[in-house]
Parts: structure tokens; C-alpha cells; sequence
């Protein structure tokens, strides 16, 4: 079916049979008002009418007609226009159009049964300009001259116009056929309504109604809702686009519940959208608080401060905490802190809080929360091993009551060259080892040794245990001081080896070589000796496994007069000069100087 020139042309192809009828319409419909047409197959009839105008022709080969495609009303799409080059197709239909009824069934919404519509207006008509705009009789002039082309200003928007240009010279004129165009849609104006009603479906969903835009101009392509917070920023929280124009309800997702709210309408053509000026507020109910957070505690060996904070999003006001330990309610009310007391040392609970508004409640995730530690109750003693000289071999066991994780151990030790009164930590491990070798240790000493067990708590110290070293040679046996306070003896002293390495049993004296004292004393007194003679000294210290020298020492004995008698020999050398030599004493008893004294008479010079 096609409207071309004034002329509604019918083509019907039947298998082979190809038929087609012709009314001619003028410009008889461009009035500004509705028009009836109707097309009818009645055996081998095929007419065609419009208002009070009709046609039919008669086609006895004509076959039945059986619909079993999908039925294109104003147009084709353009990929099957290929299979019916002999129509001829113009562009599709400009206009508008209402109440299609086919002879069976009720009158079909376009709105409602298209599958699809490309920049139609199927909800309206055209304004009544068009009885004026599209009359042959009484067109208006549009332009006059030599040029193939014009730009035309000032049109309504969405409307439809007809055009033909007429083409003259001296012998006469020829008129091209009428082309019909439509201008674009407008923004809509700015009397988008507010919407007319709005209600809460829950906390976080509305339902919006709104009356149709009056005085848009076009197509309306989407309706779109928002939602202000209000006393927000000017930035919807949420929108919603809704393409079915022909709906005039739509729902407002992704609010938040227990919040006041300004919904807008936004009306859309293809030109462009207007919101409307005013807004509808409303406030979202309650709904049951989300991310409700778990409670925390300050650990205590018996008791545990819990607390906790608020939901991040309540969604309401708060009514109610349930705090759950171990799956019983051990605490209700509006408070954000409980003391669960009478716990058992480092002991592990569950709990779990529950918040509520007069909507409902949300559970947090179950957490599992421990007392705090203490120092284990008791440890035991270390038992000592001595291997040898130097090494000990330390074992202990695990703390019965341990009062928390056992975290690490630590061994102090102490000797008695301290006097045990420096205590020296020699293992600090988390390893949790039951026993340590302490190599490096000084021989024949004894040592003091205890055990600390750690947890988060603190430590606890055992007993100190004994042990003493295997004895070995001593080391550092000092050189013994040798002074002389007469010219016949010595006071020789000296002190204990730096490393005794046991007990020391006996310390002897050699002087010159022999010995002279063998005692536990740290002294001797040598008597009887010459004068200004060198001596040499040496000690020897002693332990059970041996002996060990410390390094030789020389000393003199102190000076004493000398002894025997001075022989001298004078020499007469001129008659100015003596010449004297002399011998030493028989035993000088020291480093010896020598004094000449003269008497008698001197010469003088003159």
C-alpha cells in the first residue's frame, strides 16, 4: 500500500497472480483530520477505499491470502527491500496513524505489539497546520530564482511539510511531485510535571507515577527518574532510565532505607531532555541494619572488655545489641560495651552481635576471641649434664600449666668466679627445643643455672641446678713479684692463675731452678743470699688433672757495703801530674763508684 501523488496504490501479488488497484485521493486528506482507510480481499475482488472515495478491480486468478511473516506498516526494513524491487518502494510512511484493525481480532496498540519502531510518532497526530502546509491550491511560495537548492528557517518543530519545485521559462512549466519531510523534535519545554505520586516499595526500592508531559513537541524516547538526597550534594544518588515511554509508572532502585529523598522527572526527545523544575520528597522506611561489624575485646587472663560499633549502614535507628558467647545471649540493650567475666586463662570463645531496628535484624560474623596470658604456673629445674671441661648439657621439660602459647625459652647462668651474682642469658630461642649444650665454659668451675618459660603473658623462673665443669691444667699462672728489702733475702709473692681450671691443690717456687717451696701459700721469704746477686723465680700452679708454669722472673738482691781493702798505685808524671790506678774490693756487694781524695800541697800559678 503506498500514498504517492494523490494516489493510494494497492499492488497484491498471489503466487504468480500479481494485481493492482488505483484511488485516486487528490490532496483530499491533507484536511487536518483523521482518515479512514480500509483495503479488502473478497474472493476474486480487491478494493480499496478512503472516507467516502473507492476502488476495485476484479482478478479471477487471484489465490487466498495466507499471512505467515511478520506484517511491516510505513516501510520495509532495507535488507528484504531486495526481494521486491518491483514495488518500487519509496521512503516509508510520514504521518501518523491509530486504530489498525485487520478482520479478525481486536484493534492493535502499535505501541504495545511493534517489535521494533524507527522514529515514528505512534501516540499522537499532526497539528492542524498540515491542512495548510500540504494543499496543492494553497502552498506557499519558498523560494524564486535560478539556484538548485534553498535553506528554509523558521518551521515548527516535529512537523510534517510537503515541497515541489516547480520549474518555468518562456514556453511554460513542469512541477516535480510532492516530497514530504519532517523537521526534528524540540527539547521538551519547561513544563515537565513533577511527579504525581510516589511511594516506597522497602527501604531501598519507590514507585513513581507521573502524568504525561503536555505540549512536547516530538517523540518522548525515555522518561528518566532521579533521587536527591536531601541536604546533599546537587548529584542524584540514583537514576533510572525507561525506555517503554508508553508507561507512566516506573521503579527507583539503589536508595538507601531510612533516608529523605527528591525525585525528579527528566522528559527525552532526541533534541535533548528537561528535568522538571520541582521535585516529590520522600522518606525511604527502615529496613534491617547491613555490615554489622564484629565485637572486639581487650583481652584479660579472666575477663574480656568487649565492644563494638555501630552498623556501617543501620538503615534505621538502632533499638537493640544481642551479643551471643558460645551461642547463648549473654547481653541485651542499647549499649556499645559488656565485661564478660569469670573467664578461664587464655581460653578461646565465640561471639557473635546481633543488631536490630523495627524492621529487623542482621548478625555479624562469629569471631573467636581468647582471654589474655599468663607466665606459665611452674617450671622445673634444669638437669645438668657436664660433659667435660667445657661443655654442659642442659634438659628440661614443658611447663604443665603452660597459661597461654609457650612462646620461647631462655637460660641464665651465673659462676661462682662472679660469685654468682651476674646473670648471663646464654639461649634465648622460639625454637621450642628441651635442651641446649653450653660449650666454652671454664674448667673446674661451678655454675648456677635456671630455666625461663615465656608466653604473651610474661616468663616464669625455675630453681637454679649446679653443676661444676671437669677440672684441666690451670691457664695464666702469673709471674710472682720478687722484692728485696735487705742484701741477703726476698719477699716472693704472686696470685691465683687467671684460668685455675679446678681447684688449685699446691703452687711451688722455684728460684734458680730448684724449688724452693711447695705449699698452698701465695708467698715465700728466700734469706741467706748474697749481696747485689740475680736470682731467677718461677711458679707452678697445681690442679687435680695437673700442673702448669707461669713465666720466669728476675731479681737482685740489694746492695751492701763492700768488702776487703782498695790497692792504688801512684805514678809521678811530671812536675804537675800524678798518675793513679787501683784495684776493686774483693766482693763489691753492688754496683760500685769510686772516690779519690788528695792532701798535701798544691802548686799555684803565680
Amino acid at each position: 500500500i503506498e500514498l504517492k501523488s494523490g494516489i493510494l496504490n494497492i499492488f497484491l501479488k498471489t503466487g504468480i497472480v500479481f494485481t493492482q488497484v488505483d484511488l485516486w485521493l487528490g490532496l483530499s486528506y491533507c484536511d487536518g483530520k483523521w482518515n479512514k482507510v480500509t483495503v479488502n480481499k473478497e474472493g476474486s475482488i480487491v478494493s480499496a477505499s478512503m472516507n467516502e472515495l473507492r476502488e476495485q478491480t476484479l482478478e479471477p486468478r487471484v489465490q487466498q491470502l495466507k499471512v505467515n511473516s511478520p506484517v511491516y506498516i510505513g516501510g520495509i526494513p532495507s535488507e528484504i527491500q531486495n526481494f521486491y524491487k518491483e514495488l518500487g518502494l519509496e521512503q516509508g510512511f510520514g504521518g501518523c496513524m491509530k486504530d489498525v484493525k485487520f478482520t479478525q481480532g481486536a484493534v492493535v496498540n502499535l505501541a504495545s505489539v511493534s517489535s521494533s519502531a524507527v522514529r515514528v510518532n505512534l501516540d499522537g497526530c499532526l497539528s492542524t497546520d498540515t491542512a495548510v502546509n500540504c494543499r496543492g491550491n494553497d502552498s506557499i511560495l519558498v523560494y524564486r530564482g535560478k539556484e538548485q537548492s534553498v535553506y528554509e528557517s523558521g518551521l515548527q518543530p516535529f512537523t510534517e511539510y510537503l515541497y515541489r519545485v516547480v520549474a518555468s521559462n518562456e514556453g511554460g512549466s513542469v512541477s516535480s511531485v510532492w516530497t514530504r519531510v519532517r523537521t526534528r523534535e524540540s527539547v521538551p519545554c519547561d513544563n515537565v510535571t513533577t511527579p504525581s505520586r510516589v511511594h516506597s516499595i522497602n527501604g531501598y526500592s519507590i514507585e513513581v507515577t507521573w502524568d504525561k508531559p503536555a505540549g512536547v513537541i516530538g517523540v518522548i524516547e525515555k522518561y528518566i527518574l532521579k533521587a536527591y538526597e536531601e541536604d546533599g550534594p546537587n548529584v542524584p544518588i540514583t537514576s533510572a532510565e525507561l525506555a517503554d515511554t508508553s508507561m507512566l509508572t516506573g521503579i527507583l532502585t539503589g536508595l538507601h532505607p531510612f533516608t529523605n529523598y527528591a525525585v525528579t522527572l527528566t522528559a527525552c526527545t532526541l533534541a535533548g531532555c528537561t528535568e522538571s523544575l520541582h521535585a516529590l520528597n520522600i522518606s525511604t522506611p527502615q529496613e534491617a541494619p547491613e555490615d554489622v561489624q564484629s565485637p572486639t575485646a581487650i583481652s584479660f587472663p579472666t575477663f574480656l572488655l568487649m565492644s563494638w560499633s555501630p552498623p556501617k549502614t543501620p538503615n534505621g535507628i538502632i533499638t537493640q545489641y544481642t551479643l551471643y558467647m558460645n551461642g547463648v545471649p549473654i547481653y541485651f540493650g542499647n549499649g556499645t560495651k559488656y565485661v564478660v567475666k569469670d573467664l578461664a586463662v587464655f581460653t578461646p570463645h565465640q561471639f557473635l552481635l546481633t543488631a536490630c531496628t523495627l524492621a529487623g535484624c542482621t548478625n555479624s560474623s562469629q569471631v573467636t576471641l581468647f582471654t589474655a596470658q599468663l607466665p606459665p604456673s611452674h617450671v622445673d629445674a634444669p638437669v645438668l649434664t657436664v660433659l667435660d671441661s667445657r661443655t654442659i648439657y642442659v634438659q628440661w621439660k614443658e611447663p604443665v600449666e603452660v597459661n597461654g602459647i609457650l612462646d620461647r625459652y631462655i637460660i641464665y647462668i651465673a659462676n661462682n668466679e662472679q660469685n654468682f651474682t651476674k646473670w648471663n642469658v646464654i639461649y634465648n630461642s622460639t625454637e621450642l627445643f628441651l635442651d641446649f649444650t653450653i660449650q666454652q665454659l671454664f674448667p673446674g668451675t661451678e655454675y648456677l643455672i635456671k630455666l625461663a618459660a615465656c608466653t604473651g603473658g610474661g616468663c616464669s623462673i625455675s630453681e637454679a641446678s649446679t653443676a661444676i665443669t671437669d677440672e684441666s691444667t690451670p691457664e695464666g699462672v702469673p709471674a710472682p713479684k720478687a722484692q728485696s728489702y735487705s742484701s741477703d733475702s726476698f719477699n716472693i709473692s704472686w696470685t691465683k692463675p687467671e684460668y685455675p681450671n679446678g681447684i688449685i691443690t699446691s703452687y711451688a717456687l722455684y728460684m734458680d731452678g730448684v724449688l724452693m717451696q711447695n705449699s698452698s701459700q701465695l708467698s715465700c721469704y728466700a734469706h741467706g743470699l748474697a749481696p747485689w746477686s740475680l736470682h731467677s723465680f718461677r711458679v707452678q700452679a697445681c690442679t687435680a688433672k695437673g700442673c702448669a708454669l707461669g713465666p720466669l722472673v728476675e731479681a737482685r738482691t740489694m746492695e751492701a757495703s763492700p768488702e776487703g781493702t782498695v790497692d792504688i798505685f801512684a805514678t809521678v808524671d811530671g812536675s804537675k801530674k800524678v798518675q793513679l790506678k787501683w784495684l776493686a774490693p774483693n766482693k763489691p756487694n753492688g754496683k760500685l763508684t769510686y772516690t779519690v781524695l788528695v792532701t798535701g800541697l798544691f802548686y799555684a800559678d803565680q
